[in-house]
């Protein structure tokens, strides 16, 4: 609910994306203890998620459907990237170009490993 849809179940993110972590585990429909949360934050094999330095706020990192300021900074992207993606969208890429879609930005991976990931999971896209 942090990156789609958070109003469904009645969470507000401020405009950067950060839900009071208190309102997270008050919502009955969630059932979620704070350890509960913090294993899921801590073990999220993509890092989708982090805390604020005290607990009291959390955000998803990418991958919205809502719209917010990520406030990321700019940095010099090393000489390679590489991006992530199912083999049925490769005719199209190579017609169109990396297009966003629906998606806030396209993603691009430092490393092939990260890449190869990504795409595997987006073979049933």
């Amino acid at each position: 609910m942090l990156r789609h849809q958070p109003e469904s179940i009645g969470l507000s993110l401020n405009k950067n994306g950060w839900a009071s972590v208190a309102e997270i585990l008050k919502n009955a429909s969630l059932r979620l203890s704070l350890e509960e949360l913090k294993q899921v934050v801590e073990n999220n094999d993509k890092q989708r998620f982090s805390f604020n330095d005290d607990l009291t706020l959390i955000k998803a990192n990418q991958g919205h459907s809502v719209k917010i300021e990520l406030a990321f900074h700019a940095i010099t992207p090393p000489d390679t990237l590489y991006h992530g993606t199912a083999q049925h969208f490769l005719k199209s890429i190579q017609q169109e170009g990396l297009m966003k879609g629906k998606r806030h930005h396209v993603h691009l991976s430092k490393d092939i490993q990260t890449a190869s990931k990504l795409a595997k999971d987006m073979v049933n896209w």
